[in-house]
């Protein structure tokens, strides 16, 4: 059975009637990604927001220079939270992101479904036990959680990356929800 259809539940504006940065941005995906992620789609309805989400997205998930953490490891914590929220868009395309990055289908799977059953390193193991907590109980993480991170080699700039990864994800999961997005279909097939 195939998903819905839709982007969103709610109405966005025709694609012709977007503001030519907007458009130039979608050219971009489409260069680099051969697709435009529906979560952008969804942003369209208010330009200015797709212009914060989208540099906020790109600074966060794909700066080397200001981030210690790998890719990868960011969108594991992005497959964890969106796993512990239930998030179809986010477990499709991100679950998708670690496919393609670490190369291992299995990987990629494991995280959506339960990360624990995964045979991770004690360092990985610790940052996903650390967001599946701010995730699911926040007001139980103290300092013991941050010194256990520091524990396994995360400096401080590390958890704070760590803890900026999972709370956009927890915002992202709670807008995919609320509008009911729908992850583009090319992502199931991918890197598999």
């Amino acid at each position: 059975m195939p998903q819905p259809d839709h982007v969103v539940k709610v109405e966005l504006p025709p694609e012709e009637t977007l503001d030519p940065d907007i458009v130039k941005y979608f050219g971009k995906c489409v260069d680099k990604l051969g697709l435009v992620p529906n979560v952008l789609r969804a942003y369209t309805g208010n330009p200015a927001k797709f212009r914060t989400f989208s540099a906020f997205y790109n600074q966060l998930m794909l700066d080397e220079e200001t981030c210690a953490l790998s890719k990868l490891e960011r969108e594991m914590i992005a497959v964890v939270v969106s796993s512990a929220n239930r998030c179809y868009y986010c477990l499709v395309a991100h679950g998708q992101a670690v496919r393609e990055l670490s190369g291992d289908p299995e990987l990629g799977e494991m995280m959506v479904m339960n990360y624990r059953v995964a045979d991770l390193e004690p360092r990985h193991r610790a940052m996903l036990d650390f967001a599946w907590t701010l995730t699911l109980s926040p007001h139980d993480v103290g300092e013991a959680d941050r010194q256990r991170l520091r524990d396994v080699g995360f400096s401080d700039a590390d958890i704070f990356d760590i803890c900026d990864t999972a709370a956009f994800f927890n915002y992202t999961n709670r807008m995919a929800h609320g509008l009911e997005m729908m992850p583009n279909r090319d992502y199931h097939a991918m890197d598999r």
